[in-house]
C-alpha cells in the first residue's frame, strides 16, 4: 500500500512540476491568451517606433526627392533602414505583433501626432524631433525588466543619439536635482 501511495505521489508530483516550466508556461501564454511575452509599456514602445521608424523612411523618401536637406534624409534614412529589421527580430522574439501603418500623404507626416508641412518647417527640424522621439522610446525601453530589450534599446539609443547630434539636435546635459 505505501509503495502505491509513493507511486501516485511521485507521478502527481512530476506532472505539476512539469507544469511549472517556463517554456510550457510561455507557450500556454500565448496559446490561450493570446497576448505577446513582453509587458505594456514594452509592447507600446515597440508598436512606437515601429510606426515611426516606417513613417520616417517614407518622410525621408520624399524630403530626399524634393531635395529638401537630402544629406539629412540619407542619414535617417540609413538610420531607419537598419532600426527597423533589427525591431522585427526582436519583435518576432517576444511575439509582439506589429499593427500596420497607414500611408501617409506627399505632403504631411504625422509622426509626432502633429500633422505638419514639410515645406514650412523644415525636413531637419522635423527629422530631429523625429529622432528624438525615437530616443525617448529607446530610454523607456532600457529601463524594462527584459534584459533582451534592455540590450536591444541601449544599442540602438547609442545609434539614435548618434544621428541626432548628426543632423543637428543638441543633446541635453541630465539634470539632477
Amino acid at each position: 500500500m505505501k509503495l502505491n501511495t509513493l507511486f501516485v505521489a511521485a507521478v502527481c508530483a512530476s506532472t505539476l512540476l512539469t507544469s511549472c516550466v517556463f517554456k510550457t508556461a510561455e507557450e500556454n501564454q500565448l496559446k490561450y491568451t493570446h497576448t505577446s511575452l513582453v509587458d505594456g509599456d514594452a509592447f507600446a514602445a515597440i508598436q512606437h517606433l515601429n510606426e515611426t521608424a516606417v513613417n520616417g523612411v517614407k518622410y525621408a523618401d520624399l524630403a530626399e526627392k524634393e531635395g529638401n536637406a537630402a544629406a539629412v534624409a540619407v542619414k535617417v534614412k540609413s538610420f531607419y533602414t537598419e532600426f527597423l529589421p533589427q525591431l522585427d527580430a526582436v519583435s518576432t522574439k517576444w511575439d509582439v505583433t506589429l499593427n500596420p501603418v497607414p500611408a501617409i500623404d506627399a505632403k504631411y507626416i504625422d509622426s509626432t501626432a502633429v500633422t505638419v508641412d514639410t515645406k514650412s518647417t523644415g525636413y531637419e527640424h522635423e527629422a530631429q524631433l523625429e529622432i528624438a522621439y525615437v530616443k525617448e522610446q529607446l530610454t523607456r525601453l532600457t529601463k524594462n525588466t527584459n534584459a533582451d530589450l534592455q540590450s536591444f534599446a541601449k544599442e540602438q539609443l547609442a545609434k539614435a543619439s548618434e544621428l541626432y547630434t548628426q543632423i543637428g539636435g543638441v543633446e541635453q546635459a541630465h539634470s539632477h536635482h
